[in-house]
């Protein structure tokens, strides 16, 4: 039985149903895993650049955006390119996997044909959220539905105590999107079941006595290996950059809007690949001009801040985009921000903010 009732329906853009947004039609192009080939990154750049405002947004949930897509014909390049298997499970395939684990990946890939295979599922709401952590704890923290956590089965967030091999991950995690569809009612998340028991009901594993996992969120920025993670200032990745990237090789975009590359990349493609690099704190909605609801320039603003603790500005109060883990809530208002629910002007922003990072690191030591 779900905890609350949902008065409108699930409006979770994808490629088919866009959303409205102030600077044209919003697509969202799922990439489950966040694996994506060259070829592939290719044909996304072309699109965002023939069709849409020429650059691809990357989301908290390692998708992409396509911005303004004011011409036709994106869904006939994504199906030639591969990135529609199944058009009636478009918005369902939201699936996260740990960028640098092997088995993760893997399972990811098999869990979305799994997923695409069933019609059934394609009934899910576009918000849930299935992930597949390597063990590291860096998706499992992300605000998940259902978890494959190196074997442990976690429930919006909470080991539930089932423990389940990777050869039968898949199965699992998709028992329990099946059984929420027969439960959920209203509900559009796990987490807004009062009773989440019955969904791991008779799934085959090993019981044991749920545990506390830490958390690690985020993907270092910098040369892993042969591979290097970098990250597009505030999520948008230009179609120049995009191409650079594939020349590059094969790509993984994490859930922190950051990118990695499976291959040497080239310099000079403005992509932050520094791990010291001050702007790598701050993330941001879009903000004005692109959305109507915001209240500011929210980019615009955040782009003036200096060195600063990790923190997102919204210019309204969905908050779009906002991380799963710990951060300053940086909230635009008609006549400045509300900083921690604390009303702070724009000239002095840069100021709180520094102050806020103090105090975090004093509370460290």
């Amino acid at each position: 039985m779900s905890t609350s009732a949902r008065v409108r329906a699930d409006a979770c853009p994808g490629v088919f149903a866009t959303h409205d947004a102030a600077d044209g039609p919003l697509a969202r192009v799922r990439l489950p895993g966040g694996a994506i080939t060259a070829d592939r990154l290719l044909a996304l750049a072309d699109a965002a650049e023939d069709l849409g405002d020429g650059a691809l947004h990357l989301t908290s949930r390692g998708n992409v955006q396509l911005r303004g897509v004011t011409r036709p014909g994106l869904a006939d390049r994504l199906v030639k390119a591969g990135l529609l298997p199944s058009p009636s499970h478009e918005r369902v395939r939201n699936i996260l996997a740990s960028p640098l684990s092997d088995v993760a990946q893997e399972l990811a890939a098999a869990l979305d044909r799994a997923l695409c295979a069933d019609p059934e599922l394609a009934e899910l709401p576009g918000r849930f959220l299935f992930a597949l952590d390597g063990g590291e704890g860096d998706v499992a923290g992300e605000g998940t539905d259902v978890c494959w956590r190196d074997g442990a089965v976690l429930l919006a967030g909470d080991d539930t105590g089932l423990r389940v091999p990777a050869e039968h991950a898949v199965d699992a995690l998709l028992s329990v999107a099946r059984a929420f569809l027969r439960t959920r009612g209203t509900a559009w998340r796990i987490s807004e079941l009062a009773d989440t028991k019955p969904l791991i009901r008779g799934i085959p594993g090993e019981t044991k006595e749920p545990q506390s996992f830490e958390t690690r969120p985020g993907l270092p920025i910098g040369p892993i290996g042969d591979a290097i993670a970098v990250a597009p200032v505030f999520g948008r990745l230009t179609s120049a950059q995009a191409r650079a990237i594939a020349r590059a090789g094969d790509a993984v975009v994490t859930p922190w809007r950051s990118i990695l590359v499976l291959g040497p990349l080239e310099p000079d493609t403005g992509l932050i690949a520094d791990p010291d690099a001050p702007s790598l704190g701050i993330s941001a909605c879009v903000g004005r001009p692109g959305c109507a609801k915001s209240l500011a320039d929210v980019r615009a603003d955040a782009a003036r801040i200096g060195r600063a603790p990790r923190a997102h500005f919204a210019g309204c109060a969905r908050r779009c985009g906002k991380p799963a883990h710990e951060h300053v809530d940086v909230l635009a208002t008609e006549d400045g921000y509300l900083v921690d629910g604390a009303f702070v002007p724009v000239g002095e922003l840069a100021k709180a903010l520094a102050e806020k990072g103090s105090a975090e690191v004093k509370g460290q030591q």
